[in-house]
C-alpha cells in the first residue's frame, strides 16, 4: 500500500511540474518582465534596440529621472475628436522604464471623444477627475459593458479590449489612467482599419460598404 501511495504521489508530482513547464511560458508574457535590479532609467539617446529601453548608466541617474510634470497641465482639446491624451509611458518619462507601470491623462471638451482603442499590453484603471464620463469596453464575445462615470469614480478597462471614453457633461472633463505596462501601446481602431492600406475590397466586405463609402471614410484618415 505505501509503495502505491508512494508512486502515486510521484507521479502527480511529475504531473504538477509538467503543467508549471507548460505554463511557464504563458505566465512569463502575461505582463512586463520584472525587473532584475532596482530600476533601469531609460537612455532615450540610445539608438540600440531591445525590448524596452536601453538603461542609462546608474552614475548619471538623478531624482529627477523618477520625476515628471507632464500630467499637471491640461491637454489641447481644439481637434475634431475634442479630446487629448498626455502620455506618461517611459518614452516620456524614463524613470518607468522595466517598472511596468505608467499613466495618461486624458482631457475632453464638452462632447469630447477618446474614440474606440485597444492597449494590447495593459489593462488600464481610469480615475475621473472632473466631469461626467460614459465609458465602456467591448468582450470578446462582443458584449457591450458601459456606464457613465463622475468625478471620484474608477473604472478598470481589461487588458486588450476594446473601449473608448466620451465626455457627457456639461462641461470640460478630465481623467488620470493608470496602466500595468511601462509602453501599454495604443491602437485606434478606426485609423487602424481604414488609414492603414488596408484593402478596399477587404473593408468592403468586412463592413457591408460600397466602394465609395470605402473611399470617403478612407479619406478623413489620409496621413
Amino acid at each position: 500500500m505505501a509503495r502505491r501511495i508512494s508512486a502515486y504521489l510521484h507521479h502527480v508530482t511529475v504531473a504538477l511540474l509538467v503543467l508549471q513547464l507548460a505554463l511557464s511560458p504563458m505566465m512569463a508574457i502575461a505582463s512586463d518582465a520584472d525587473p532584475e535590479q532596482d530600476f533601469c532609467v531609460a537612455d532615450l539617446a540610445s539608438t540600440t534596440l531591445v525590448n524596452g529601453l536601453v538603461c542609462k548608466s546608474a552614475a548619471a541617474v538623478t531624482a529627477n529621472d523618477f520625476l515628471f510634470h507632464g500630467l499637471a497641465t491640461s491637454g489641447n482639446t481644439n481637434n475634431a475628436a475634442g479630446s487629448a491624451v498626455t502620455p506618461a509611458f517611459a518614452a516620456q518619462f524614463p524613470g518607468l522604464n522595466t517598472l511596468g507601470i505608467s499613466m495618461a491623462r486624458l482631457d475632453f471638451a464638452q462632447g469630447g471623444l477618446v474614440p474606440p482603442h485597444t492597449h494590447p499590453r495593459a489593462t488600464e484603471i481610469l480615475f475621473v477627475l472632473e466631469g461626467s464620463l460614459l465609458v465602456g469596453f467591448v468582450s470578446t464575445d462582443n458584449k457591450l459593458f458601459a456606464v457613465t462615470v463622475n468625478a471620484g469614480d474608477v473604472f478598470v478597462f481589461p487588458r486588450g479590449l476594446l473601449h473608448f471614453e466620451l465626455n457627457v457633461g456639461k462641461g470640460k472633463a478630465a481623467a488620470i489612467a493608470a496602466l500595468n505596462s511601462q509602453n501599454p501601446g495604443v491602437q485606434a481602431q478606426a485609423a487602424a482599419l481604414f488609414g492603414s492600406g488596408i484593402s478596399d475590397v477587404v473593408l468592403e466586405k468586412a463592413f457591408g460598404l460600397s466602394e465609395k463609402a470605402v473611399d470617403h471614410i478612407k479619406s478623413k484618415f489620409a496621413a
